[in-house]
């Protein structure tokens, strides 16, 4: 391999235009991300976002997770089943579930977050200070551009 090839098991720079290279790499990267993550809907990722909102409705979980309201349900249910989170019905609307951490579930979710923060760091340990804020910075700019460009295709997690 050369200073230029993209990411191990990649195809070989002289098949591609440079552009069709950066795709390959973000797409490359993409797939490791993935295998780092824990997943949309996994009940470590629940417990990190119920941790960093306080209480949520399972609606607005559901929208955030980007996921189907059966699936959601499923999920809650076990980490309610667990006693790691309780859902109770929201005073103002009886059609909506309010979710928030249990004690149990809050150490369990102060784990799994810094068990992230920990994860983030090393996979851009490579990378100097200044290099991030470039890769920070393009990555930023192709962003804006790509939704403005692409409406409508933009996921969030």
């Amino acid at each position: 391999m050369t200073e230029h090839d993209i990411c191990p098991g990649g195809e070989r720079p002289g098949d591609h235009s440079e552009s069709d290279r950066l795709i390959d790499a973000l797409r490359d990267l993409g797939r490791i991300m993935r295998t780092q993550y824990e997943g949309r809907a996994s009940q470590r990722r629940i417990l990190i976002i119920l941790r960093e909102s306080g209480e949520i409705t399972q609606r607005d979980l559901t929208e955030r997770l980007a996921i189907q309201p059966g699936s959601a349900s499923e999920i809650l249910a076990k980490l309610e089943n667990a006693g790691l989170i309780l859902r109770t019905q929201n005073g103002e609307d009886r059609r909506t579930t309010d979710i928030r951490l249990t004690d149990s579930g809050r150490t369990l979710a102060e784990d799994a977050a810094g068990q992230r923060r920990a994860r983030h760091e090393e996979m851009f340990s490579c990378l100097s200070a200044e290099e991030k804020q470039t890769l920070l910075a393009l990555l930023e700019k192709l962003c804006a551009d790509w939704i403005g460009r692409y409406p409508g295709r933009r996921e969030r997690s």
